[in-house]
């Protein structure tokens, strides 16, 4: 699949927003916690995505009852979704000028009624964006950095409906940003996650 550039400007990638709030403090604490002891870009993008992946928990994985999607957020509780954990390692990323966009996949819903749109990010290295999944692994799951080759936490299914979006974003998408905002809690999330962008 060709990924594309929703803006074709690279810089677009590098920006803060509501979200991606890589202005703030805690961002930027944990981003310089991360850069001690990395030789270079590469290792700091396998240290950010390695803390957000493990150190944050998924917080449907955890039974955690709370909403977080701005990445200050996410970093301070140290829990989120699959949105809300991407949207904290972009920040991390961008607070250290790897460009990272936001995409997405269509997959069957947990519970097996409809689809849900799961997120992700991509961060853009030796001139070419490679795919990278935060959410956490659990059995049946293991995504690990690479850019030689996608280790995502999820490969779509076509047969079931399910499938990859080639759009890379650089702001989250909106259907995301308004069911996290919206949501009260966990469970309520989770009966208005998005079925399509």
């Amino acid at each position: 699949m060709e990924l594309i550039q929703q803006n074709p400007d690279l810089s677009a990638y590098l920006a803060a927003d509501e979200a991606i709030d890589h202005h703030r403090p805690a961002v930027r604490r944990m981003a310089a916690q991360l850069a001690r002891g990395v030789e270079d870009s590469y290792g700091y993008a396998r240290a950010a995505f390695e803390f957000v992946r493990d150190a944050i928990t998924h917080s449907q994985d955890a039974g955690d009852p709370r909403v977080t999607w701005r990445a200050s957020d996410v970093l301070e509780q140290r829990t989120g979704i699959c949105y809300a954990k991407a949207h904290a390692l972009a920040a991390l990323l961008r607070a250290e000028d790897i460009p990272t966009a936001l995409c997405y996949q269509r997959l069957a819903h947990d519970d097996g009624a409809g689809h849900v749109i799961h997120g992700l990010v991509a961060v853009r290295f030796r001139g070419a964006w490679h795919r990278q999944d935060p959410r956490g692994n659990k059995p049946g799951v293991n995504a690990r950095f690479s850019l030689d080759g996608e280790h995502l936490a999820f490969v779509p299914d076509a047969g079931a409906g399910e499938s990859d979006h080639p759009t890379l974003y650089a702001a989250p998408h909106p259907a995301v940003l308004s069911a996290l905002r919206a949501a009260p809690d966990r469970a309520r999330l989770w009966r208005t996650l998005p079925e399509a962008l």
